[in-house]
């Protein structure tokens, strides 16, 4: 199977799926961004009591807060989260995962379930890593050395 039909038919379970850091609106943005740098993740889930997605707050929003100096630091993620975000189902396929990144120009999803609640998260670099292991013979490597790697010789 070509890459065009796998991203087509195969679905968003088929990704490797990280487990998100979902947070209550109340957690304080400071407490958020420890969780983001502990886990090595660049956004927050904000979650209902019901583990339904309300928002999302990334790294992109944080750094939009700089210029206004540290006071943000101790308010709740709900006052910053934004609710301009993006979740896809776990039976959708991967192509609407590229099509929602590239339509809401953003690098996170969230993963839902069929009843609407968090249980993954996946990106771009789920899709990234999914066409390496999927296709490593499309996806050019290139070597770590300090002059330019080449299958074959150049010139006559």
């Amino acid at each position: 199977m070509g890459l065009q039909k796998s991203i087509n038919e195969e679905t968003v379970g088929d990704l490797p799926l990280l487990k998100p850091i979902c947070v209550e609106p109340s957690v304080t943005v400071r407490e958020a961004i420890q969780m983001m740098r502990d886990r090595k993740l660049g956004c927050v889930i904000v979650k209902d009591e019901n583990r339904k997605p309300q928002g999302m707050m990334s790294e992109r929003h944080l750094i939009k807060l700089l210029p206004n100096g540290q006071a943000f630091l101790d308010d709740p993620v709900e006052k910053h989260m934004s609710e301009l975000w993006a979740s896809v189902g776990e039976s959708e396929s991967i192509a609407m995962v590229i099509h929602k990144m590239q339509y809401h120009g953003i690098r996170f999803l969230c993963v839902v379930d069929d009843q609407g609640k968090v249980v993954g998260q996946t990106g771009q670099k789920g899709v990234m890593r999914y066409i390496a292991e999927h296709f490593p013979h499309q996806v050019k490597v290139q070597m770590m050395e300090s002059k330019l790697y080449m299958d074959q010789r150049e010139g006559a």
